[in-house]
């Protein structure tokens, strides 16, 4: 591929992956809880669901979502559903000075569950399956192999975007010692679960985009 279009690619998926998103508020989230180790989970999942939407977009099903408007709706309420699922579990979830060390222990997601989380997360989200097929048909050389442009751009967007959670998760590490005080943790529950439903909402206000 172009040295230039690639660097064009580089930086327009660096702008969109900078934006706060469902990954992100999770990858802060299962940090504070759980331990940054955790996060890296969720990025993993994050990380799948991403190249299984850029699959998708290059096979064209990003096409038919666009198209298809029962379909589009389907995945949108599947996917604004499960955020506020996300949402409403947060804010009723205890403080940590509610919760002794114990059920805390007993109560940590396995490295499967988070995994599992975040996929779904990206994989519901229409938001990024429009983007992927938007965003990909400008940097594609028609004369040129699918595969090897697929998988380059692909690896590119993913790397992008675990770095990016990565980097949220150790920030949020670092803040640990205040954001998990009696005091602070309840309103962190309540301002993450708020947001979750909030991305809920927005993805509900989604038009389907039509030509």
């Amino acid at each position: 591929m172009d040295p230039h279009s690639l660097l064009a690619f580089t930086l327009v998926a660096a702008i969109a992956i900078a934006s706060p998103g469902p990954a992100t508020l999770m990858a802060i989230n299962n940090s504070l809880a759980h331990g940054q180790r955790s996060a890296i989970w969720s990025s993993l999942g994050n990380g799948s669901g991403l190249f299984c939407l850029s699959a998708a977009a290059m096979l064209g099903l990003g096409a038919l979502l666009a198209s298809s408007e029962m379909l589009f709706n389907a995945v949108k309420i599947i996917g604004a559903g499960y955020l506020f699922y996300l949402g409403a579990r947060q804010l009723l979830k205890k403080s940590s000075a509610q919760v002794d060390t114990t059920q805390a222990s007993a109560s940590k997601p396995t490295p499967l569950k988070l995994y599992q989380s975040a996929f779904l997360t990206a994989v519901t989200n229409p938001k990024a399956t429009m983007f992927f097929t938007a965003l990909f048909p400008q940097f594609i050389d028609q004369g040129a192999a699918l595969l090897p442009q697929f998988l380059t751009l692909t690896g590119i967007f993913v790397a992008l975007s675990l770095g990016s959670l990565s980097l949220y998760a150790a920030l949020a590490a670092r803040a640990k010692g205040v954001l998990t005080r009696p005091e602070s943790s309840r309103w962190v529950n309540r301002v993450v679960g708020t947001t979750f439903i909030g991305f809920g909402a927005a993805i509900l206000a989604m038009r389907r985009q039509t030509s």
